[in-house]
């Protein structure tokens, strides 16, 4: 796992076939609609997303907002004995827009404090708040990966029952 990008990948064998791996996922997995708000109320949702016949776009259901939540991206392939799931897990376009915009914006501050000022104070103190911006957001990132991904490897290994 690269700790440093809001990315991470990885490939997982399940014994299981594509079809009992896509309708366990699609049990699970609700479309999402804003406006309905009977739709949150569904015992059993796991995820949000849409599940076709070899792909998925996911993500965890959450009661309150997560900037850092991943959405996981997948593909599934069929073997002699099971399948094989490739799985990307990514920030959210609008929360990679924004982690790029504030960090990228706080650095160009810092470079415009040292180099057109001579401000070395409040270029350190631009420097410093974008790096930890950054910083902070790949650990929240990292910290909601892990928790899509025990979701999702209990539900692929243990095949949850209706």
């Amino acid at each position: 796992m690269n700790q440093w990008l809001p990315f991470h990948t990885e490939t997982l064998v399940s014994t299981f076939s594509c079809e009992e791996v896509r309708s366990s996922l699609t049990k699970v997995t609700a479309k999402v609609n804003y406006l309905d708000r009977r739709e949150e109320s569904k015992k059993g949702i796991l995820f949000n997303g849409l599940v076709s016949d070899s792909q998925f776009r996911i993500s965890k259901v959450i009661d309150k907002g997560d900037t850092f939540l991943p959405l996981l991206v997948g593909e599934i392939e069929a073997t002699p004995r099971g399948c094989i799931i490739f799985l990307k897990y990514k920030l959210f376009p609008g929360a990679l827009f924004f982690l790029g915009f504030w960090t990228l914006l706080l650095i160009g501050f810092s470079a415009f404090f040292i180099w057109v000022t001579k401000d070395y104070t409040y270029a350190s103190i631009c420097l410093l708040l974008g790096i930890g911006n950054y910083v902070v957001s790949i650990f929240f990132f990292q910290r909601q990966v892990k928790l899509s991904r025990e979701v999702f490897l209990k539900l692929i290994n243990f095949q949850m029952k209706d």
